[in-house]
């Protein structure tokens, strides 16, 4: 049947199972939102405050419900608007599509009213993106963004589409077509694994380091067999926080520059270090010349680039983490190393470094959060001190149930991806944690939340500083406060009122706790401003380009 190209667009994007989208129209995205009008009923369409936050929203929705987020914008600023979502999702592998739309193909070049070529300033933060500017090329260049995204290491793809594309009176005929097949995943070379099983029989002191490539590939059962067959205890970046039991004895916490005294130290003693899905960050591999000196190193990754990038290893596998896991379990026997389990015992996975006087704590106010919620509790957070004492307090079981801007370390992330986690997983509770910077950058999203009758409780860490900033000029630049007290005078609770939403100020943990049961009967959203003191500390830490050696624990 012939069709215009925006009812392509809806066609193509009911044929990807697509229900729901995040955006903002524009003029020259004015013929898609026309189409979207008729499709109403079978695309849900969430109107953000900005493009950023529908950007993020799109991010929250796809890394909470494992389908592809998808977001639309108009050109210039509106096109420009998703660049940080966009590199959010880039660096975190989280599969999304952008749909932004253009002034018309004679126009390009032009300098045009709100001509921007997104394409060119996109390249370096998506997978792949597509020009769009005949309708004959429409419909295939959004089915194989799909497939881009999802394909391999994921990720997102853009599709910028001209206006007269989409113009109502364009038309081309239009096949519906199932979901372009992804390739399949490489293949493993069995002597690779061989080799790999001898070097496990001469390991007495056995460690595994993963990140999100475990999450992403759903691997979370055969990690856990791994684990149990191996012997050996594990350690996680910030996007695997929530693969493993909080609870669990193997599970030695977060590693790195605010991992914990057990995970550094395990990772420095070890002689064989598995590391699964991650790509040895900055915050993890703070000195790479010094990271797990001691071990041989076992790389598994999906992605080509990332083996011998960061640091040098002795095994690559470039896999699948679900494919490899498999094939190793396969062939892998009991092993012991109950006596490395010991002596690991001796160091800590945490240490208590709260203000003591403090009527309320961070630790206290997360702990009990976990108290107060089931285990299918969705928690979002934005980037700072809050996200660290998140990644190391909470009682998550999950990791598409943890969902934080770990590559970019995006400040203003958190609303938006809750609001796409709770459009996605309307019977699941979402709990939004944020400092009052952070927050500051996205708050307007509020009344998307409000309008939508979203009930996200956002939990507000105040401590009226940049806390992970104001952290380090204490430490490291003799307390010269260079703009890192703002001296903001916003009163929360007046704030969420005149958005519509519902507003606690708290100073004590028995008041956290009265205020956060109330905050689970609303319907709607909820703001916890918590007066934490701006002495508080996320601890240990270890300094950029420093060691275990380097640690700072109080």
């Amino acid at each position: 049947m012939k069709l215009n190209g925006s009812q392509i667009i809806m066609e193509v994007l009911k044929e990807q199972g697509v229900d729901t989208v995040f955006g903002y129209p524009g003029g020259a995205a004015l013929n898609v939102y026309d189409s979207l009008y008729d499709y109403s009923d079978q695309i849900h369409h969430i109107l953000t405050a900005h493009e950023q936050g529908a950007s993020h929203a799109a991010d929250g929705y796809s890394r909470s419900t494992g389908k592809t987020g998808v977001v639309f914008a108009t050109s210039g600023p509106g096109a420009t608007n998703l660049v940080t979502g966009l590199a959010t999702a880039f660096l975190d592998s989280v599969p999304m599509v952008a749909i932004t739309c253009n002034v018309t193909d004679d126009s390009i070049g032009r300098d045009a009213f709100q001509e921007v070529s997104i394409t060119g300033v996109t390249l370096p933060i998506t997978k792949h993106n597509f020009f769009v500017n005949k309708i004959e090329n429409l419909a295939d260049a959004i089915r194989q963004a799909f497939r881009i995204a999802n394909e391999g290491r994921k990720g997102p793809v853009l599709i910028d589409i001209t206006k007269d594309v989409t113009a109502l009176n364009n038309t081309y005929e239009y096949t519906k077509q199932e979901p372009v097949a992804l390739k399949p995943n490489p293949s493993i070379d069995p002597t690779k694994i061989d080799a790999i099983l001898e070097t496990i029989k001469l390991s007495k002191k056995p460690v595994v380091y993963f990140g999100g490539g475990v999450t992403s590939s759903q691997a979370k059962e055969e990690l856990n067999e791994f684990l149990k067959r191996l012997d050996a205890p594990a350690t996680y970046t910030l996007m695997g926080a929530g693969v493993l039991n909080f609870e669990d004895p193997k599970n030695l916490g977060l590693i790195g520059m605010h991992g914990s005294m057990l995970a550094n130290q395990a990772i420095d003693q070890a002689d064989l270090v598995f590391a699964l899905g991650t790509r040895f960050s900055d915050r993890v591999a703070l000195n790479p010349n010094q990271f797990a000196k001691r071990a041989a190193i076992v790389h598994v990754d999906i992605d080509e680039s990332e083996i011998n990038k960061n640091v040098v290893i002795n095994f690559d596998v470039v896999a699948d983490i679900k494919d490899f896991l498999k094939a190793i379990l396969e062939k892998l026997d009991q092993q012991d190393h109950s006596d490395w389990i010991e002596h690991l015992k001796q160091y800590k996975k945490f240490i208590d470094v709260s203000v003591q006087e403090a009527t309320i704590r961070p630790r206290d106010i997360i702990e009990a959060t976990c108290d107060l919620t089931d285990k299918e509790t969705i928690y979002v957070t934005d980037v700072g001190q809050h996200q660290m004492w998140a990644a190391q307090y909470l009682k998550h079981e999950k990791a598409e149930n943890f969902l934080t801007s770990g590559g970019l370390g995006t400040m203003g992330y958190g609303y938006g991806a809750a609001i796409g986690a709770q459009a996605g997983n309307p019977e699941k509770r979402v709990i939004h944690f944020t400092g009052d910077g952070s927050f500051h950058m996205n708050l307007n999203e509020a009344c998307t939340a409000v309008s939508n009758e979203l009930p996200i409780i956002t939990i507000i860490f105040d401590n009226k500083v940049l806390g992970m900033v104001y952290q380090w000029q204490t430490v490291f630049y003799n307390k010269h406060y260079s703009q890192t007290i703002p001296g903001r005078k916003t009163d929360y609770v007046q704030l969420a009122k005149g958005f519509g939403a519902k507003g606690f100020e708290v100073n004590t943990l028995e008041e956290f706790k009265n205020a956060f049961q109330q905050a689970l009967k609303e319907k709607g959203p909820v703001w916890i401003a918590c007066n934490i003191a701006k002495e508080e500390r996320v601890l240990p830490m270890i300094p950029n380009g420093g060691t275990i050696d380097d640690m700072i624990i109080k």
